[in-house]
């Protein structure tokens, strides 16, 4: 290997990390799809109809083999009720916000006590632990017989 053959192989190396990381981008999307469309009990012909999109186009995005653009996004968020945002960073349109506004907005709150102010607090990050798990592939929700645990 000459030194000019190095740096071409390097640069082959980084596209190919950068496809495949495109690539997982677009696997995440799809799974982060199935998974919130099968929490809201909803199924791939209700969400594409609701979507605007054909039942297959939906399949192609949810199985990764099809990149959704930013408006196809928005259908798919409305048609599950969630926020558009939330697909946007799973898709890599959007940099995730840090939990750190509300936390900031809770404790500049002067109206509210200090005990107050932690309660709120621990209900929020409850709730966003409760949601990171729903949302993992193979993650599997409370039941109703156990939530009073």
């Amino acid at each position: 290997m000459t030194k000019q053959d190095k740096p071409t192989e390097m640069v082959g190396h980084a596209v190919e990390q950068v496809g495949h990381a495109v690539g997982q981008a677009v696997d995440d999307i799809g799974t982060y799809i199935r998974a919130q469309r099968e929490l809201a009990q909803v199924s791939l012909r209700q969400l594409a109809k609701a979507a605007g999109v054909s039942n297959p186009y939906l399949s192609q995005i949810e199985r990764g083999l099809r990149k959704p653009s930013a408006e196809i996004l928005q259908q798919i968020a409305k048609g599950l009720r969630i926020s558009a945002e939330a697909l946007y960073v799973k898709a890599g349109i959007l940099d995730e916000r840090p939990a750190g506004d509300v936390t900031d907005a809770v404790l500049a709150d002067r109206t509210l006590s200090e005990r107050q102010k932690q309660i709120l607090l621990d209900v929020y990050q409850s709730f966003r632990r409760e949601n990171d798990r729903q949302v993992e592939p193979g993650a599997t929700t409370v039941s109703s017989g156990e939530q009073g645990k």
